[in-house]
């Protein structure tokens, strides 16, 4: 069994666990949380063993061999190589930080250390994603990749009321393009790689993160079109369109439905069954790392993890977004 412990008492935590605990290997071992109350809570709630409001001593923890980071994105990186430093591997969710020097910073530790590190980027290890892998030859030469993901966010109605809380707030290294545009350009990075340049454009808030945004993307013979929003809401599909047919997704973050359609009018459906919840694969393949001694992801890479930290950080200096983390 590999023992985790878990940072942050949100309701992706509680996401992640309930999903984790699908698997074979998992055991909760502890929670954590800045306050005592939060964490008895919260283990009482999950099942955990026991609990720690001190990150050093969750850290030196012989009972602790894998942690789960779901806190604030500003904080992913100090907290990840401490754990790192007294040999933890870390599972780390997206964005994996708040930009190119402190994700360089987490690779350097985790091969320093020779532990497991893995940004929890859902998507990319989901069964209809895998589908898209497979079957993308099948569209002909490749021309442009679509992905758009708007989610209109409840805190924005605190937002337009004065209130700003966690999601809107710079000091964490937040807004839409670190909250959910990174869904659309992570698994562009997996399929297609490094663009040659990228153009952006988003609107910034009052609070200095930005409402939404859009990306294009220019690579050799293909571009790319990203577009995000915390402040409204979008129904259109993810497309990858080839000289020969295109492959729509349903929902770029979370794909359950997956087809080609072809230049000369036929359809295939390649969707995949999924019996397990979105967040039990990525638990799965980072479970798998530890046990078979590897120390990355072939899907979730630091190579993957590293290039889309700098598209966005780019996208971010070209939109005039700036976090306190940057200086």
């Amino acid at each position: 069994m590999i023992r985790f412990a878990t940072i942050g008492t949100n309701w992706i935590t509680e996401a992640f666990i309930e999903a984790a605990k699908k698997t074979e290997d998992f055991a909760l071992a502890a929670v954590y949380s800045r306050t005592d109350e939060k964490a008895k809570q919260f283990a009482a709630k999950t099942g955990a063993e026991r609990t720690f409001t001190n990150l050093e001593e969750l850290a030196k923890s012989k009972d602790i061999d894998a942690v789960y980071i779901a806190s604030p994105n500003s904080l992913h990186a100090e907290q990840a190589i401490l754990l790192m430093d007294h040999g933890k591997h870390v599972l780390c969710e997206k964005p994996m930080a708040s930009n190119t020097k402190e994700v360089k910073a987490m690779i350097d530790a985790a091969r320093r250390n020779g532990v497991v590190l893995m940004e929890a980027m859902k998507t990319t290890l989901l069964p209809n994603f895998q589908a898209v892998r497979e079957h993308l030859h099948k569209i002909g030469k490749i021309r442009r990749y679509f992905a758009s993901y708007c989610q209109y966010s409840s805190r924005y109605d605190a937002f337009k009321q004065g209130t700003v809380l966690n999601a809107f707030n710079p000091a964490f290294s937040n807004g839409a393009l670190m909250d959910i545009g990174v869904y659309c350009i992570y698994p562009m990075v997996v399929l297609f790689g490094k663009p040659n340049r990228l153009q952006a454009s988003s609107l910034k808030l009052e609070s200095g993160v930005d409402g939404e945004g859009t990306i294009i993307f220019t690579y050799e013979d293909m571009d790319a079109v990203v577009m995000y929003s915390k402040i409204t809401n979008s129904y259109l599909p993810a497309e990858i369109q080839g000289e020969d047919g295109s492959i729509l997704i349903d929902a770029i973050h979370t794909p359950t439905k997956v087809e080609i359609r072809y230049r000369d009018g036929r359809t295939e459906d390649i969707t995949v069954p999924q019996e397990q919840p979105p967040m039990y694969y990525e638990v799965k393949e980072f479970i798998e790392l530890i046990k078979n001694g590897k120390r990355e992801s072939e899907v979730n890479s630091h190579e993957h993890s590293l290039l889309t930290i700098a598209l966005m950080e780019e996208a971010r200096k070209q939109t005039g977004i700036v976090f306190p983390a940057d200086q």
